[in-house]
């Protein structure tokens, strides 16, 4: 299927399955333009051959295929289209086990798949090309409860055990969009083993794309000069290249995986899109390998704030308890960077190297960029008192957290104070 860029082409393939595995017919959906088709720079920049041609991946998708079905549905395509233009427009890539919250069912229908995870393709192996290195990422369609136990604690690991579950994808994960249960209503098991695995090995979700802000209250609200997160004036104020770089590498990907709750978390590298363990290391870090460490920007000096004022919607602010009992409390960080503009706030906790918020100054902003060093008995604290963020049926909005003696506080506001760019 040809379409306007960013993807030059869909193929559509009649996929007859392995039936000595118990994998079904189905359709698949392969895409052409994420990475460099022409070497010649007209859409990606030729780097060379040895690293990644383009984005350095293309997306596939896995239908199940319909009784008397004869021709592939095309909404995938269109699918993979809004997904690539999120790539192109965000420069920020795919990486196997990601989640992307769709909320809405894949196909607009009633279907309860709604959301995605990413993951290695099973029968599309990484190719060099004359302009680079691609691999192929399988998109694969789950239920809600499936996405926020991918969140809770990780994509790989739900995805091992969608591989379980005929009916919910089985070996080549292919999605069926009339599947009407969870995996968890399928197989009460399933939960136990997710539930074991949040405890074990805490969430290896660094962060997310959100709607979110912060100010500096111990400013006077009309000192615009270094006073607060989104704009000064009208402008907004702009991350460094080094920091912008930073953070999207903490979107991108998480950082570590920690094998046992009693063990520090152990850093990892990747290679050809996979994690590989390496030496372990006391400290969780902010350091990424395109970024060796936070280098403050000459014109944007690191300032130690006082008091804070957060802002998330309800969305994000859901997330929070996810930050601190799956990543701050095993020695991790967790990033929120706003969809509207360069504002990004990070928790990190007391064994996270390079971050520059310290136990002396936990509240630390680098232009738009807000750091917060929480202790663990601070952590426990806040997790008790955000229990209701687990019960967004009987959320109302606005609602207020605060802690005067740390001053500290936390708003979760409607969706419609973020899309005013003056809130």
């Amino acid at each position: 299927l040809g379409g306007p860029d960013p993807l030059d082409y869909v193929s559509m393939y009649r996929n007859l399955g392995n039936p000595a595995l118990n994998v079904p017919e189905h359709w698949h959906y392969i895409s052409f333009g994420l990475s460099d088709l022409y070497g010649d720079n007209r859409v990606h920049e030729f780097t060379g051959t040895d690293g990644p041609s383009g984005f350095g991946f293309e997306l596939t998708f896995r239908l199940k295929r319909e009784t008397g079905e004869s021709a592939p549905p095309t909404w995938p395509a269109e699918l993979m289209q809004g997904l690539a233009r999120y790539v192109f427009q965000s420069e920020n890539t795919f990486c196997s086990g990601d989640h992307v919250s769709w909320h809405s069912p894949l196909d607009n229908s009633e279907s309860r798949i709604q959301h995605m995870l990413l993951t290695e393709d099973p029968q599309m192996q990484p190719v060099q090309t004359p302009f680079g290195v691609v691999t192929f990422l399988q998109i694969v369609g789950v239920c809600t409860e499936e996405l926020h136990a991918a969140q809770q604690w990780n994509g790989q690991g739900i995805l091992e055990l969608l591989r379980t579950v005929p009916v919910a994808g089985g070996p080549w994960l292919i999605t069926d969009m009339r599947r009407g249960e969870t995996i968890f209503e399928i197989d009460p098991h399933l939960q136990e083993r997710v539930d074991k695995g949040i405890e074990t090995d805490g969430s290896n979700l660094s962060g997310v794309s959100a709607k979110c802000a912060w100010d500096d209250l111990s400013r006077p609200p009309e000192d615009d000069e270094d006073s607060r997160s989104i704009c000064i004036g009208t402008q907004p104020r702009r991350l460094s290249g080094k920091d912008t770089e930073q953070i999207r590498e903490t979107l991108r990907r998480g950082l570590e995986i920690n094998s046992k709750p009693v063990l520090p978390p152990i850093n990892s590298q990747r290679q050809n899109g996979l994690n590989h363990d390496r030496a372990p290391s006391r400290k969780d870090s902010l350091e990424s390998e395109s970024s060796a460490a936070i280098i403050p920007h000459e014109l944007i000096r690191t300032r130690q704030l006082e008091s804070v004022h957060l802002k998330f919607n309800q969305e994000s602010g859901a997330l929070i308890p996810l930050c601190l009992r799956g990543r701050l409390l095993h020695g991790r960080h967790f990033t929120y960077k706003s969809i509207t503009g360069d504002t990004a706030i990070t928790f990190v906790s007391t064994g996270v190297e390079g971050a520059f918020a310290t136990e002396e100054h936990p509240y630390a902003a680098h232009g738009p960029w807000l750091q917060i060093l929480l202790t663990e008995e601070f952590v426990e604290r806040m997790l008790e008192d955000l229990e209701d963020l687990n019960s967004p049926e009987e959320f109302k909005l606005p609602k207020e957290y605060s802690w005067p003696e740390k001053k500290l506080k936390v708003s979760i506001l409607p969706d419609a104070v973020f899309d005013n760019p003056l809130h």
